[in-house]
């Protein structure tokens, strides 16, 4: 029963296990002894003291470089398709925190090509998908000085070079192989993984010497950058570094927020009435009644509102553990939770709404090589 799950860079589906997805991928774990290391250079982030952000490739060596004086640059993404909702902004908030503690110059990649390719989208559509979803990476607080916005279809020129080096290092029965391709699938699909590597290999070509890069995403995305890494070598790029993270939570109880579920997704632009409505909606641990709660406890593990103050809402860890426990003593009732929940996320968007129309002046000084959006 553990294996019957997904997890593709287009589908994630069924009861995630993780460590065994992190076997198949052949990643490793962030042990003890990485964490105390990354504690060096700063106060851990909750995404790494909880295991969120969990496995990686690589982390030892691009530390290594770090400490001799090399710097290394971050880059990360997103595929614009639609609004941007709780679980994008999960990874992006994780990078925001490395680019602050090492000073890491920051590549963001919008991959319009891709949904384009891969769904029943109009390159019109997913333009103003990727300024929307822009606006709410732009609002997290990004160095602007230090961080650029990559769109596909408008930075070609810079990106397809590159993915041209790729892309004959790879070959068919490769792709097949690592994405599940057969003769249905259309080309520029089999072609779109070389335009994912390219940004990976941007840095040394801008800096005319090889740079490291590192990738803080999500795991579902490990295929694309597992051949990346297979043909660095053979270009004369050094392989970029990972560092994945698990899935965001769907208040459904599903191990993936997905925006094909509305009602189990917040979205950044949802009102408070929304929120409201949608984790009102939640699964949770909870009993059938409030006396077999308050006798039996609830079950935090599977609860999706404690879910949510675990990735996200709460940052104390402390607070955390209270949480948990009391849930299981039955001394809280799944009612009570959604409303704390409630107020926390409808207290974080009042503020990034905010800084989300204040982006509006920011965007285009990230947008790489100035770009009109």
């Amino acid at each position: 029963m553990a294996e019957e799950f997904t997890v593709t860079p287009w589908e994630v589906t069924g009861d995630i296990d993780y460590d065994l997805l992190q076997q198949r991928f052949g990643t490793t774990p962030i042990d003890d002894a990485l964490l105390a290391r990354l504690s060096g250079y700063g106060e851990l982030h909750p995404m790494l003291r909880r295991g969120i952000f969990y496995s990686h490739r690589d982390m030892g060596a691009l530390l290594d470089d770090y400490d001799k004086g090399k710097r290394f640059w971050l880059y990360t993404g997103r595929g614009p398709s639609g609004r941007t909702h709780l679980g994008h902004l999960m990874p992006w908030i994780f990078n925001k925190w490395v680019q602050d503690t090492f000073g890491a110059d920051m590549l963001f990649q919008m991959t319009d090509d891709e949904k384009f390719l891969f769904k029943d989208l109009t390159l019109h559509d997913t333009a103003s998908f990727a300024y929307e979803n822009a606006l709410d990476f732009a609002a997290l607080g990004f160095d602007p000085e230090k961080t650029r916005i990559l769109v596909d279809t408008k930075n070609v020129n810079l990106l397809y070079p590159i993915a041209l080096k790729v892309s004959k290092k790879v070959t068919f029965s490769t792709a097949k192989a690592v994405f599940g391709f057969d003769n249905s699938t259309n080309i520029g699909q089999i072609f779109f993984t070389t335009m994912q590597a390219a940004p990976a290999f941007l840095p040394t070509e801008i800096n005319g010497e090889e740079t490291p890069v590192l990738i803080p995403c999500g795991i579902d995305q490990d295929p694309h950058f597992r051949v990346c890494r297979d043909v660095a070598p053979g270009l004369g790029y050094p392989k970029p570094r990972m560092m994945y993270c698990k899935m965001f939570p769907g208040l459904s109880g599903a191990d993936k927020m997905s925006s094909s579920d509305e009602n189990a997704t917040i979205y950044t632009t949802d009102t408070p009435k929304q929120v409201k409505k949608k984790v009102g909606r939640a699964f949770t641990g909870g009993k059938v009644s409030v006396e077999e709660q308050r006798r039996e406890g609830g079950n935090p593990e599977v609860c999706a509102v404690f879910k949510y103050c675990f990735y996200m809402f709460e940052g104390d860890d402390r607070r955390i553990e209270e949480m948990a426990a009391r849930c299981r003593a039955g001394e809280v009732l799944c009612g009570e939770c959604k409303q704390c929940l409630t107020e926390k996320i409808n207290a974080f968007l009042e503020k990034h709404q905010a800084r989300r129309e204040e982006a509006r002046e920011v965007v285009g000084q990230m947008a790489m090589n100035g770009f009109e959006w």
